[in-house]
C-alpha cells in the first residue's frame, strides 16, 4: 500500500542526514569513522545558556507559549538586529520558530501558489529546493560556480526572473561554500529586484557570526533598505551558540508576512519550547565572548584544512570566508580507477568510496546542486581534521589514471 501523495513521493530525505546515518551505522558496527557530514559545532553552548534552561524548568516556566514566541525573546531579537545589523524592527515584525528550517516551511506554505517559482543560486543548502516543492512551488536553480565566486550576480538574476517568480533565496555566509556577499554585490541584486516588485527575498543569515577571514558580514536588509518591505531575514541560535538541538530560529520581516508565519505556526506546532526559548534569551542577552571565540576556533580549523588540502594533488579548493565547511573540487579525479579497477564516475561515487573504504564521511556536491565537489564540515577537533585530510589524501593516492 502506498501512503504518500505525489508531492511527498517526489521529495527525498535530507542527503546530509542520510549520509550521517550511514556513517553512524558503520561506526556502530565497529568501523573507525570520521564523520564530517553534518554542520554542527562540536562544543557545548555557554554555561549561562544551559543554566537558563534549567532555571526555567525548576521555576515551572515550561508551559505553552505564544505562537510568535516569548515577548522577552522577541524584544531581545529586536535589540540584536539594531545592535549588530543597524536594522530597526518592531516586536510584531519578528517571530520565533522551531529552527530556521521551520521558518522556510511557514514562509512558502503561506505565500506560494501552485507553480510559483523560487530562484535558488547553487551551490545551495540541500533542503531549499525540496521545501519549495513540498509547498507546490518550482525551484529554479541558477548555477553560480567557482568562476562567479559561488555567488549570484545581477545578470544571472535578471535572466532567471519570469512572471511566475515569487521568491529569491539568498544565503550568506553560504552553506556549503562559505561565500559572503558584499554590500556592493547585494545592491547590484537589489537594482534588479527593484524592477520586479512581485519578487520577495529570503536572506538566510544563520552563519552570520561564523566569519573565518577579514571579510565583513552584511545583512541583505541593511544593504538594500528599499526592499525591506519584501525581505524576510532568517537567523537563529544554532550555529553561533552551538545550540543545534535546541531548535530555536527567528525571523524578521514585514508585519503582515510575520503574522502569516505566526498563523502557520499556531496551526502546526503551536509554539516553540518555552525552555529552549529561555535558553535562547540568555544566549542573545548574555556575554557574547563565546561567539567570537567560536569564530576564532573555526578560523584556525579552516587554516589547518586549507594547508593540508593544498598538499593533495588533484583536488581544488577555495578557502571559505565564512561558515564551517570545506567545499572541495574533485572534478580532476573523476574517471580514475579504484584499486579494484572500478571507474570513479561522479562525486556521489567518490563520497561513497571515501566512506566505505577510507572511513571518512562527506556529502557529495550533487546534493548541493554542484556536481564534482564534496563537502566536509570543519566543525570537528584539530585531530579529526588532520585525520580526515590523511584519509582523503590516501584515497586520492590510491586512484589510478
Amino acid at each position: 500500500m502506498t501512503f504518500e501523495n505525489k508531492r511527498a513521493a517526489g521529495i527525498k530525505s535530507s542527503p546530509s542526514m542520510a549520509i550521517a546515518t550511514a556513517a553512524k551505522k558503520l561506526a556502530a558496527e565497529g568501523r573507525d569513522i570520521i564523520d564530517l557530514s553534518l554542520g554542527e559545532p562540536d562544543f557545548k553552548p555557554p554555561a549561562h545558556v544551559a543554566e537558563a534552561a534549567i532555571e526555567a524548568i525548576r521555576n515551572g516556566r515550561a508551559r505553552y507559549g505564544a505562537a510568535a514566541g516569548m515577548e522577552g525573546l522577541r524584544d531581545a531579537i529586536v535589540s540584536k538586529f539594531k545592535r549588530e545589523n543597524q536594522l530597526d524592527y518592531a516586536v510584531d515584525e519578528v517571530m520565533v520558530a522551531n529552527g530556521a528550517k521551520q521558518i522556510l516551511f511557514g514562509a512558502f506554505l503561506a505565500t506560494l501558489e501552485e507553480g510559483d517559482e523560487v530562484i535558488i543560486p547553487t551551490p545551495c543548502w540541500v533542503s531549499y529546493g525540496d521545501i519549495v516543492s513540498l509547498h507546490g512551488g518550482e525551484p529554479v536553480y541558477v548555477s553560480c560556480g567557482i568562476d562567479a565566486g559561488f555567488k549570484l550576480d545581477a545578470k544571472r538574476l535578471e535572466a532567471s526572473i519570469t512572471p511566475k517568480t515569487r521568491w529569491l533565496m539568498l544565503n550568506s555566509p553560504s552553506n556549503p561554500t562559505g561565500a559572503i556577499y558584499s554590500q556592493e554585490e547585494y545592491r547590484a541584486l537589489g537594482t534588479v529586484l527593484a524592477r520586479h516588485p512581485r519578487v520577495l527575498v529570503i536572506s538566510d543569515e544563520i552563519y552570520e557570526h561564523v566569519l573565518l577571514k577579514d571579510v565583513a558580514f552584511v545583512s541583505f536588509a541593511w544593504a538594500c533598505p528599499d526592499l525591506r518591505d519584501r525581505t524576510l531575514i532568517v537567523n537563529g541560535v544554532s550555529k553561533a551558540y552551538a545550540m543545534t538541538g535546541w531548535r530555536v530560529g527567528y525571523a524578521a520581516g514585514p508585519k503582515s508576512l510575520i503574522a502569516a508565519l505566526n498563523k502557520m505556526q499556531s496551526q502546526s506546532v503551536t509554539s516553540v519550547s518555552t525552555i529552549a526559548q529561555a535558553a535562547a534569551l540568555a544566549a542573545l542577552t548574555g556575554d557574547q565572548t563565546f561567539v567570537g571565540e567560536g569564530a576564532a576556533t573555526f578560523a584556525g580549523r579552516a587554516k589547518i584544512v586549507a594547508d593540508r588540502l593544498a598538499q593533495i594533488e588533484g583536488v581544488d579548493f577555495t578557502p571559505p570566508d565564512g561558515a564551517f565547511y570545506a567545499f572541495i573540487g574533485v572534478q580532476r579525479l573523476l574517471g580514475r580507477k579504484t584499486a579494484a579497477g572500478e571507474v570513479m564516475p561522479d562525486d556521489t561515487a567518490f563520497a561513497a568510496h571515501l566512506l566505505q573504504h577510507f572511513g571518512l564521511s562527506s556529502v557529495p556536491g550533487a546534493a548541493f546542486g554542484a556536481p564534482g565537489f564534496i563537502r566536509l564540515s570543519i566543525a570537528a577537533s584539530d585531530r579529526e581534521l588532520e585525520g580526515a585530510c590523511d584519509r582523503l589524501a590516501a584515497m586520492v593516492q590510491s586512484l589510478q589514471i
